[in-house]
């Protein structure tokens, strides 16, 4: 199903989708680690991390990152000539992701309104943690949706 534009905002408080399971593996986390320069021996020392704190945990701005992947095709929108992510609203990072964990997004519409000849979209966006009953972050991220 793919809705229009214009049509969004009546789609405000509706849950758009759940993403599939994505596994956190040790060699995602060492790639982020490269990207953005935060080798902190809890997310990249596995002997350690083990050691001291029952293993290694993904780095929150990494799980935060996995929002636009995981996000990706939940709510089709026709007619979208190009989105950019305008900013986020109360991310909270709220329970530990442990290597070898699975996580997926939910996500709701909290707000469709027009802007700059756009729609921006607020969502609230939770990463579950399988077989936990804390998620791992809340999120309000803001997208601006233009078309032709």
């Amino acid at each position: 199903m793919s809705i229009e534009i214009k049509d969004l905002p009546g789609l405000v408080g509706t849950e758009v989708g759940v993403s599939d399971w994505l596994q956190i593996t040790q060699e995602r986390v060492n790639q982020f680690a490269e990207a953005t320069g935060d080798h902190q021996w809890i997310h990249v020392d596995v002997e350690r991390a083990t050691k001291e704190i029952g293993g290694p945990i993904a780095h929150g701005f990494l799980t935060l990152s996995l929002i636009p992947f995981l996000s990706a095709g939940m709510l089709p929108v026709k007619g979208v000539t190009r989105g950019i992510n305008y900013g986020s609203d109360k991310v909270r990072f709220t329970n530990m992701v442990r290597i070898g964990k699975r996580v997926r997004l939910r996500q709701v519409l909290m707000a469709a309104e027009p802007k700059s000849g756009g729609m921006q979209l607020k969502n609230q966006c939770t990463i579950e943690i399988e077989g936990e009953d804390r998620p791992a972050l809340v999120a309000e991220t803001i997208t601006v949706l233009f078309g032709a």
